[in-house]
């Protein structure tokens, strides 16, 4: 069901010709309970899949927003097994969303491949997203995750070689993230063009998804991924709505900023196709 997930909500967004909103935030921040409850209230504001952040005490491809989530969600005592029963509390609220975890090796090799991978079929997650391990050592963990219906998608970077483009569009599943700029996450002013480029050189090796992430802020940044992009993911700008929300106001903010994003996303319909995107429902 996991794979089936994610390709039905891509196909959908295709159908409705305008870019997927993939949203993150860290689990357990501000708390667990908050967790909870803002992410079915993001999806029913227009989120298409969440990526659901699992706190790492050295995140070394975050900026300080996302940083300082991870820190008070450890403050919080959150674990990856937290993390996991979080996916599985949201799986009965989100039925058809995908869920995906999003983190660092460490916390998935501490757990144990096989019985991490299972852990995450048991409670539904549809995909995971291993920050610093790189294609040519994804082997193990696709080959637990392949065989549980559960993709492992790859994050690239312009920096990335042709070489690893090719190695971890080979291990992917789901869809591929790209990274528009070198360095950590963090809202930017604008997109870069490196990002796009980035997409021009991953395509000619998958045909699956392809989403846009790491400084995309604003409804118009999410319009012009949408022109190449198959979805925008939104992570910091997000999380620093959450930060500057008082905890009675959280929901209704961050669900509001999520509107405004998903709303914008519309305008992309009159955009021309770009032969970026994919047509054969994301299978390789």
């Amino acid at each position: 069901m996991g794979k089936e997930r994610i390709e039905r909500m891509f196909a959908s967004v295709r159908e409705r010709e305008r870019p997927g909103l993939i949203i993150f935030l860290t689990a357990g921040f501000p708390d667990m309970e908050t967790t909870l409850e803002l992410v079915p209230a993001l999806v029913a504001a227009g989120a298409d899949a969440v990526e659901l952040g699992v706190p790492f005490s050295d995140p070394l491809g975050d900026g300080p927003v996302i940083q300082q989530s991870g820190f008070l969600a450890l403050q919080n005592g959150v674990t990856t097994a937290d993390c996991l029963r979080a996916a599985e509390t949201l799986r009965d609220r989100i039925p058809d969303t995908p869920l995906i975890l999003m983190g660092y090796y460490n916390p998935v090799f501490s757990y144990g491949i096989a019985p991490f991978a299972a852990e995450c079929q048991r409670v539904g997650v549809d995909g995971l997203i291993t920050v610093d391990l790189p294609g040519t050592e994804s082997g193990p963990l696709a080959a637990e995750c392949d065989s549980r219906d559960i993709s492992v998608i790859p994050l690239l970077a312009p920096t990335s070689t042709e070489e690893s483009i090719a190695e971890s569009c080979r291990n992917a599943s789901g869809f591929v993230y790209c990274v528009s700029v070198t360095g950590v996450t963090g809202a930017r002013i604008e997109v870069s063009s490196r990002g796009v480029e980035l997409l021009r050189r991953v395509r000619s090796h998958t045909n699956l998804p392809l989403a846009l992430g790491f400084g995309i802020s604003a409804p118009e940044h999410v319009v012009e991924v949408g022109k190449t992009a198959d979805a925008a993911v939104v992570g910091s700008a997000l999380v620093r709505v959450i930060l500057e929300s008082p905890r009675h106001e959280v929901v209704e903010r961050a669900s509001a900023f999520v509107a405004s994003l998903a709303g914008q996303t519309l305008a992309a319909q009159s955009a021309p196709s770009a032969p970026l995107r994919t047509g054969d429902g994301g299978r390789p």
